[in-house]
């Protein structure tokens, strides 16, 4: 059972599904029985060889949506497109994230701290999230069990953070928890079912860690297909009680 509580058929969303984690997760809920409806969304879906592979065979399922996660207004036009096929959503699964890039780095020193550095993160890894929520709310809204997860990281723990550096994103993910915890209270008053996680899928290997798994033990550097497949073991495993929590690969709870 792909969400908790729900054996009928399941439409779910993954955004951030051109690539690593995302594509898993596509790749995983096309082959999943369960699924009737999966819409892929990216910046450049449409365009992404892969992923029109996919929805070419399987046109009787999939469904392509160009997103930018940093432009809200591209989350609105995504959320009406998919609204007349899917206007219940039981699943969505958010993995875009942002750590490095042209002129972005994670900051050893506070004397690296840059301010357009700082709005870059957080307009992918805490705003584009909550805006997300914001736009899909009156497609989780609904009286059947519903789950909104997203890829956050254990660096954004607050009370884990033994090492320092990284501001910039270590404060995007903390904020992006908090958002989450505050939409779970939220969506709960409508959907008694509904269930908001933050997720941790250890170090995977992606683009975004490449540069910063050097020191990484071999059997603790997992495919993006082991993480994407654990993490679906940890959604299904949880309750609406759960809602609001943060949760690593591994089933173990992470504290804020």
């Amino acid at each position: 059972m792909l969400v908790p509580g729900h054996s009928g058929g399941v439409h779910a969303l993954v955004v951030g599904a051109s690539r690593g984690i995302g594509r898993a997760f596509a790749e995983l809920l096309a082959a999943d029985a369960q699924v009737v409806r999966l819409h892929l969304a990216a910046r450049h879906a449409t365009s992404d060889t892969a992923l029109r592979g996919l929805a070419a065979t399987r046109s009787d399922l999939v469904r392509l949506h160009d997103v930018d996660v940093t432009d809200a207004a591209s989350i609105a036009a995504m959320a009406a497109a998919l609204a007349p096929e899917s206007p219940r959503l039981h699943l969505v699964l958010n993995t875009a994230g942002l750590l490095h890039d042209t002129g972005l780095a994670p900051e050893k020193s506070i004397r690296q701290l840059d301010a357009a550095a700082l709005a870059r993160s957080f307009a992918v890894n805490a705003f584009g999230p909550i805006l997300l929520a914001r736009e899909l709310f009156a497609q989780l809204a609904h009286p059947e069990p519903s789950v909104f997860a997203s890829l956050s990281a254990r660096v954004g723990s607050i009370a884990d953070n033994r090492l320092g550096g990284w501001y910039a994103y270590r404060a995007a993910k903390a904020a992006q928890n908090q958002l989450l915890r505050t939409f779970a209270i939220e969506l709960a008053r409508h959907n008694r079912s509904a269930i908001v996680l933050a997720l941790h899928p250890g170090t995977v290997e992606t683009g975004l860690s490449a540069p910063y798994r050097g020191g990484v033990a071999p059997e603790r550097l997992f495919t993006p297909g082991f993480a994407a497949a654990r993490l679906l073991e940890v959604i299904a495993a949880r309750s609406a009680a759960d809602s609001g929590s943060f949760f690593a690969w591994d089933g173990q709870a992470v504290p804020w």
